[in-house]
């Protein structure tokens, strides 16, 4: 059953409607200019979860600087989503995100039910002109990816890495793509174990795949998804996080994570609803790093044991990626073993 929250919290958004674009534009004034905008957000897993965890951490943010009013509903069933988008829109809320990577068809149509209401979605597919209120999101966070793959490749001494993520989407498929080839081009003879355990909260089923990875000999463990980084922990071999830094609870573990970073994707889209420009869009090119949306994380406890051939490649190849110069493959196939 979903659980409903209206605590300041877990994640937010907002937007504009199409009504009161108008008005703002008649009256010569900027629509929402002085009152915080509804934002209802609705996922299908608990706000913990590394992806929600992000939006979360930006919607505070925003709360905080009194953008937003923010409501929430958590670990909603993709049978259960349409009914609660349809709650929320009639409810009042002016803006409404999410994730309905399980969900598209459905949510589309309540969408289209409340022209009036400005819908921000994470998903695999693009925006659709013909449906204007609906605005698409993802974590294109490749970049970041990269550049945790070629420490990876230069941390692991059995040449041996165990990649262990939800699903085959796209989302998931661009980071591991964008991993591996970082970790290949600091180690052109690296082998890679791919496995997706079906699900996007399962810490016991991830850990049980990655230790069957280790078994088979891998040292260095992509953590996609949560339960991996435990499993190596226990085994004592390392890994790489990835869309949040887990390193304080498993400093000796984590070494380097791909951070996402929600905030510009939602500074975004407060501009546009502010402007009352909230439009069909698509909203992942503000993951770029070029944009602020991904960051590799420090370090910390792993500085001065990172090789320095693979740290003089990182900020070569970030240099390039902020310049322009070098640009991550979007890779949107699934991976697979080597």
């Amino acid at each position: 059953m979903a659980k409903l929250n209206s605590r300041v919290g877990r994640r937010g958004f907002l937007a504009t409607t199409a009504a009161a674009a108008v008005l703002a534009g008649t009256l010569g004034v900027p629509a929402f200019a002085a009152e915080p905008i509804r934002v209802a957000g609705i996922y299908t897993v608990p706000v913990e979860q590394q992806w929600v965890s992000r939006i979360h951490k930006a919607a505070m943010t925003a709360q905080t600087r009194g953008d937003i009013e923010y409501v929430y509903s958590e670990n909603v069933s993709n049978t259960d989503y349409a009914r609660v988008l349809r709650e929320y829109a009639e409810a009042g809320n002016t803006l409404i995100i999410g994730e309905v990577f399980g969900a598209e068809q459905e949510a589309r149509e309540v969408a289209a039910d409340y022209p009036e209401i400005a819908f921000l979605m994470g998903s695999s597919f693009k925006e659709d002109a013909a449906l204007p209120n609906f605005a698409v999101f993802d974590n294109y966070i490749q970049d970041a990816s990269y550049l945790s793959g070629i420490i990876a490749g230069s941390m692991s001494k059995s040449g041996n890495i165990g990649m262990v993520g939800g699903f085959p989407i796209p989302e998931v498929n661009r980071l591991m793509h964008a991993f591996m080839a970082g970790a290949t081009e600091m180690n052109p003879d690296i082998k890679f174990q791919v496995s997706f355990i079906g699900s996007w909260f399962d810490p016991p089923k991830a850990k049980e795949t990655a230790f069957a990875m280790i078994e088979n000999g891998t040292d260095m463990l992509y953590a996609e998804r949560f339960g991996v980084s435990d499993a190596a922990k226990e085994k004592g071999v390392l890994a790489i996080g990835n869309v949040i830094d887990t390193q304080s609870e498993y400093p000796e573990t984590v070494v380097a994570s791909a951070i996402w970073n929600f905030e510009p994707t939602l500074d975004k889209a407060i501009a546009e609803v502010q402007s009352g420009t909230f439009k069909a869009a698509d909203y992942g090119v503000y993951s770029f790093m070029k944009e602020g949306g991904t960051v590799l994380a420090p370090l910390g406890t792993f500085e001065g044991k990172v090789p320095q051939a693979a740290l003089d490649l990182v900020n070569k190849r970030q240099a390039e990626i902020m310049s322009g110069d070098f640009v991550v493959d979007v890779n949107d196939t699934e991976p697979s073993s080597s």
